[in-house]
């Protein structure tokens, strides 16, 4: 049995002045649900064999925010992969996992992470439970966390997964949730 959990990174900042989407960095709301996804990260007592990563700089702000409400550091290993990617090239990423690592975190962007989920969680009737939410909306700072009945990475497929927990920011804090316009 391996436990793959998903995070998006958290709310980034379109106004600052950076030339590339790479160097984006967090904004303020990002940084506080970063943190509290941290704290029930840790209330909940889970924990991660291996975090595996996008480089981009707001990847690594909602980690560094992530882990300060968690309580500790996650060290993850960089992955420029999954930098943008498609559900196809996260599941090649997945397939490389290390074999001996039983609960991984990956961290990364969307809509790759979202169809990601949505390839490896077989669909149910019409859409409800978790994955209805999923396919409603995969918000920054979200965490989605499945469960594959499988001996090693390389077995993970379409289909073959369970959805067991889907929480975004707003479901711990309503303050979190989406701007009013």
């Amino acid at each position: 049995m391996k436990t793959l959990t998903l995070l998006r990174h958290a709310k980034s900042g379109w106004d600052d002045p950076v030339t590339r989407d790479f160097d984006r960095p967090l904004n303020g709301k990002g940084k506080r649900a970063a943190q509290t996804v941290g704290r029930h990260l840790r209330d909940l007592g889970l924990e991660f064999d291996h975090v595996v990563a996008s480089p981009a700089i707001r990847v690594g702000e909602t980690l560094d925010a992530v882990g300060a409400g968690y309580g500790r550091a996650l060290t993850p290993v960089w992955e420029r992969r999954i930098y943008l990617a498609s559900a196809a090239t996260l599941l090649d990423v997945v397939h490389d996992l290390p074999g001996d690592a039983a609960r991984v975190l990956m961290v990364g962007h969307n809509p790759g992470l979202e169809d990601l989920v949505l390839m490896l969680v077989p669909a149910a009737g019409g859409g409800e439970g978790l994955r209805g939410l999923v396919e409603q909306k995969y918000p920054t700072a979200t965490l989605a966390e499945m469960t594959l009945d499988i001996a090693g990475w390389d077995e993970a497929g379409a289909g073959g997964a369970t959805l067991t927990r889907y929480v975004r920011p707003r479901d711990l804090d309503a303050s979190l949730g989406p701007d009013e316009d």
